[in-house]
């Protein structure tokens, strides 16, 4: 079995244009194994479209992409699920109307190989219910099991988000904004939560709140325009005279 590479994921000139307008521009990401890394820029910097050629959700133009070192460049959204790569917070959306206990459950079901069958009786899927329970435990919601998921609090529900996502077992967790809306409280909570998550997986993040960038993050990448503009860790990003005038010029325009 060959050795693992150091970086679980890689971009090589990741590329993708609009009829002409480049969105993003030869993309070069290099994402440490078992690290934390964001992914931060100023407003139209071209971060939600970076993740979405990650997932897949676009094509690129041009470039490649590498997880494991397997080109993955031309997979299906779905394919790169199987491979570990989850994204989080836009594709793992709540089941408004279950409980918090079924909503894990319905992430667990692809264990059972009925995925997302929803006819299957009660009785069939009892057998998730305590790695369901261990689950809602890890992002601190046991108690809310039986609570009908449209009524958890707003912060609940995206602990709720990282559970039905670790349901998946992910092994690069793909976060999109995790704490965007969020008072003060919740902010620290979900903070904390994907400190604990990212125990035993990689987390890449697009995340505006800087404070949080810098409670979590081992690298940042900083895209302005469609381009890596710096790297490496807050410390010395935050302190980076391109950075400051990218965010300072795009509060201005």
């Amino acid at each position: 079995m060959p050795l693992q590479s150091e970086f679980i994921l890689e971009t090589c000139e990741l590329t993708k244009a609009f009829k002409g307008f480049v969105a993003v521009s030869s993309v070069n990401l290099k994402v440490k194994r078992g690290s934390i890394h964001a992914l931060i820029g100023p407003n139209g910097a071209g971060k939600t479209t970076t993740f979405n050629l990650l997932t897949k959700f676009l094509a690129p133009t041009s470039g490649t992409i590498t997880f494991n070192g397997a080109d993955i460049t031309s997979e299906k959204p779905a394919e790169i699920a199987r491979r570990g790569i989850v994204r989080s917070f836009q594709i793992s959306a709540t089941f408004p109307h279950l409980t918090v206990l079924e909503n894990v459950r319905i992430g667990l079901q692809r264990e059972l190989g009925t995925s997302f069958h929803f006819w299957k009786s009660e009785k069939s899927l009892e057998q998730l219910n305590g790695r369901a329970m261990e689950l809602l435990e890890s992002v601190d919601l046991a108690s809310f099991a039986k609570t009908v998921t449209v009524e958890l609090p707003y912060g609940r529900k995206r602990a709720l988000e990282i559970a039905t996502t670790l349901a998946l077992d992910p092994e690069l967790m793909l976060l999109d904004e995790p704490t965007q809306g969020m008072g003060h409280e919740d902010v620290g909570r979900v903070v904390d939560l994907i400190r604990k998550v990212s125990a035993n997986r990689t987390i890449l993040m697009v995340e505006h709140n800087l404070g949080v960038v810098a409670d979590l993050s081992d690298t940042i990448t900083v895209l302005a325009r469609g381009a890596v503009l710096a790297e490496g860790p807050y410390s010395e990003v935050s302190k980076n005279p391109l950075v400051l005038e990218a965010y300072v010029g795009s509060e201005q325009q």
